[in-house]
């Protein structure tokens, strides 16, 4: 009977404790009012901090049975002591505590504020542990001006655009560089400022993002402007991927000023952003990174690692021994020459320049051999060393930067085009060797070399026409790589041909006569048009026309309407 009466147990939603259904409400107000468990009558006593993960072992009361305590209870978070997300310090009640102000929900707009203790949590973590996980780019992305590195012509001291972000004065912007040359850094940074200054911070992603995701963003903002007066930035990453009507969705919000964007691209904004859209922005031109701007970034994220640098002067033995079960009781030590090569080899990129850092290092920590090195006088030392071979490894060859379809490939077409015309073999096989070692189609490079075989060439070299199109030829029938060199003997040719733009120059200077005409076009002569029926013969169609093969003398003729008669298009005057 006296258990019938007990009835079964019901778990608080707040202290997480077991107690009879009887006695859970009054329990509840009490757990509520006090903001932590009473002891029932009864009952084993409540802990004094709600459980946001398991247990650890031997936290639970003296006395307490082991089945009544919860097992893996799940994350509680209270609906009315909104600030007590982590619970309270152990002996302090009522007073917060700091793992618990760190543990609260991030909202939406705030999830980048998360990487603002990187450097802290590399810095108590081993080795391993900083490699794990978020690719190292993304771990020591900066969150100031301060620590941003490189692009000194658009965020050095004095500029505009510093100054404007500085004073929390945000213009909207399209950012447009290579990739790896701090576009996403740069709008993290401005994510961190802004947020500091009571503006809200939104991060769309073009490649996922949908139109209905950017409406949702801009309504939240009208919202937010309407009843709270704040601003919204809209950061939209690969803003080149959305089409034109998508762009066209910013057009009225971005004018009237309910949201600022910034979009990153690195395509040529000219080409893949509306015009509409454009003249509504500022466009930020990144430049790729200098070799000592990349070497900097690279010195910071070996310190951050704990990666000592070994410099010229020291000295390591060929041999390695060891184990990988070793690896981690040993230092890890870098060559400088090694990170002097990295930045060589980046080619401006920093995402690949610290990826391929992490690569070499993981590898060498997965091998697991160390290496003697003399790095203290009359002394040495076993480490596992990364070295310049290990890192060129990791990137297998050098980081050419080359977008079949972006700037670049317009940028290099346009070197080699120019570099032929100026007569430089040199100059001209490398820009060919930079097209075709980046991936580029080898027709459309032979295509280029016909259509420049008549407009630089011309009649100076009439067989650069033949050279080109046997050139086309060859590479449509073998194929890369074997066509590569049909191509330099063609661009040698061209480089080193006469040149002459007689024929170009006429026949620009022919559709500017048309393009300036007023009024109908002249009709053709009667002289010159055929009369295939009695009809035409009858209107005076080729009446008077001279068969020229039939004169041995020169004939005296016009072929030109008689408005035009006497031009002289080579000379660009009339006669």
């Amino acid at each position: 009977m006296e258990g019938a009466e007990e009835g079964p147990l019901v778990q608080c939603p707040v202290c997480l404790r077991e107690l009879l259904g009887a006695h859970i409400n009054s329990h509840l107000d009490r757990c509520l009012q006090a903001g932590e468990g009473e002891v029932e009558p009864g009952s084993s006593p409540p802990c004094k901090r709600p459980c946001l993960a398991a247990a650890p072992p031997g936290s639970q009361a003296q006395g307490e049975p082991e089945e009544a305590r919860p097992a893996a209870a799940p994350p509680v978070f209270s609906l009315f002591h909104k600030g007590r997300a982590g619970g309270q310090s152990p002996g302090v009640p009522g007073r917060r505590s700091g793992a618990g102000r760190e543990g609260a929900a991030v909202k939406p707009e705030d999830g980048d504020s998360a990487a603002a203790g990187s450097s802290a949590a590399l810095r108590g973590a081993s080795l391993v542990q900083k490699l794990e996980g978020k690719p190292l780019a993304e771990r020591l992305r900066p969150d100031t001006l301060g620590d941003y590195v490189g692009q000194e012509r658009v965020l050095g001291a004095q500029t505009l655009l510093r100054s404007l972000l500085e004073s929390h004065e945000i213009p909207s912007l399209i950012l447009w560089g290579p990739p790896g040359c701090g576009k996403t850094t740069l709008a993290h940074i401005i994510a961190n400022s802004s947020k500091k200054n009571g503006t809200r911070f939104v991060t769309l992603s073009a490649t996922s993002a949908k139109t209905n995701d950017v409406r949702d963003v801009i309504s939240q903002a009208q919202n937010e402007k309407r009843l709270f007066k704040r601003k919204t930035i809209l950061f939209i990453d690969e803003i080149h991927r959305f089409n034109k009507s998508q762009q066209d969705t910013f057009l009225p919000h971005v004018e009237c000023g309910t949201v600022t964007l910034i979009g990153a691209t690195t395509e040529n904004p000219s080409f893949q952003v509306n015009a509409a859209l454009l003249s509504r922005c500022r466009v930020i031109v990144l430049e790729k990174l200098s070799v000592e701007a990349m070497e900097a970034i690279l010195m910071r994220a070996v310190k951050s690692l704990g990666v000592q640098v070994l410099g010229q002067g020291d000295q390591h033995d060929s041999s390695a021994t060891g184990s990988s079960s070793e690896c981690s009781e040993f230092p890890v030590y870098i060559e400088e020459k090694a990170l002097n090569t990295l930045a060589y080899l980046c080619d401006g990129d920093a995402r690949t320049g610290l990826n391929g850092l992490q690569l070499a290092v993981q590898a060498r920590l997965t091998v697991g051999k160390t290496t003697p090195l003399n790095i203290t006088k009359g002394g040495s030392a076993d480490g596992i060393l990364v070295t310049e071979e290990h890192v060129k490894e990791g990137l297998q060859r050098s980081h050419i930067l080359y977008d079949r379809a972006g700037e670049e490939h317009y940028n290099c077409i346009s070197a080699l085009h120019k570099s032929m015309r100026g007569s430089d073999e040199n100059a001209s096989l490398y820009w060919l060797a930079r097209m075709l070692e980046g991936g580029e189609d080898p027709l459309y490079v032979a295509r280029r070399l016909v259509r420049f075989a008549s407009e630089d060439i011309g009649l100076a070299d009439p067989l650069a026409l033949t050279q080109a199109v046997a050139a086309y030829q060859g590479c449509h029938f073998i194929g890369m790589p074997e066509c590569e060199v049909i191509l330099a003997q063609c661009v040698v040719y061209f480089a080193r041909a006469p040149k002459s733009i007689e024929v170009y120059r006429a026949y620009s200077n022919v559709k500017e006569c048309l393009r300036m005409h007023t009024g109908p076009l002249p009709p053709v002569p009667l002289h010159l048009r055929n009369a295939p029926t009695r009809l035409m013969k009858n209107l005076g169609y080729g009446e008077g026309y001279k068969y020229n093969p039939m004169y041995k003398e020169p004939v005296e003729q016009d072929y030109l309407p008689q408005e035009l008669k006497g031009t002289d298009f080579f000379k660009e005057q009339k006669t």
